[in-house]
């Protein structure tokens, strides 16, 4: 007997849930998207027991890389074992930060390789091309939404659904991810301040609002 492939990981999960399916753009700013992204990296291997975080630092416990080979990739620029003392380890908004500029790309890529999402270009004149992913695979972001909207309901019982629900309106996806499209605001703000990959993320998203506020360029 063949076993069933296995489900969509945490990164590919929030991808699925942040992709419009027909438009093929994320319903939020692509930078926030790409933080969120690099947040759910962090995610994964910590509920996996390889990574731990002391006073938002992240350190690898666990010599044995991940099984996915994008994490696995990822977690090499990460702190090993035993390396330094007190105050070592990666700031794990630094993390965030740096790697959201490649995580987005990397899981999308890897998305339409799998056949999930189809990667269109639109040129126009004069100006860069854009890309846009619509999403192929409909029964699986439908099968993402509807796992979303039934956590959502029952007030997001385990672990892996309350970082994803603390991923969501970390990255500014709550108007658009939910059951109702007017989501628990009490039910997906609160694990923010729980889980410290989404902590990392809410920081600097809520840094980069705040920049763009002020004329800043970071």
């Amino acid at each position: 007997m063949i076993p069933p492939p296995p489900g969509p990981t945490l990164p590919e999960e929030l991808l699925l849930l942040a992709t419009d399916p027909q438009r093929g753009r994320p319903y939020c700013r692509k930078r926030f998207l790409g933080c969120a992204t690099a947040g759910a990296v962090l995610a994964e291997p910590e509920l996996q027991g390889r990574i731990t975080e002391q006073r938002e630092r992240v350190q690898v416990v666990s010599p044995l890389e991940p099984p996915d080979r994008l994490p696995a990739t990822l977690m090499r620029g990460l702190p090993a074992p035993g390396r330094g003392g007190r105050g070592t380890g990666a700031s794990a908004r630094s993390w965030v930060r740096h790697a959201g500029r490649q995580v987005g790309a990397m899981y999308l890529d890897a998305l339409v390789k799998r056949g999930i999402l189809r990667r269109e270009t639109r040129r126009f004149l004069g100006l860069p091309p854009r890309l846009r992913h619509p999403v192929v695979a409909k029964d699986l972001a439908a099968q993402a939404r509807h796992r979303y909207a039934v956590a959502e309901q029952a007030g997001f019982p385990d672990h892996r659904g309350r970082v994803l629900a603390a991923l969501v309106p970390a990255a500014d996806l709550a108007r658009f991810v939910g059951a109702t499209g007017s989501p628990n605001l009490t039910a997906t703000r609160r694990p923010i301040h729980e889980q410290w990959p989404d902590r990392a993320v809410y920081r600097k998203v809520r840094q980069d609002k705040s920049n763009q506020a002020g004329g800043g360029s970071r």
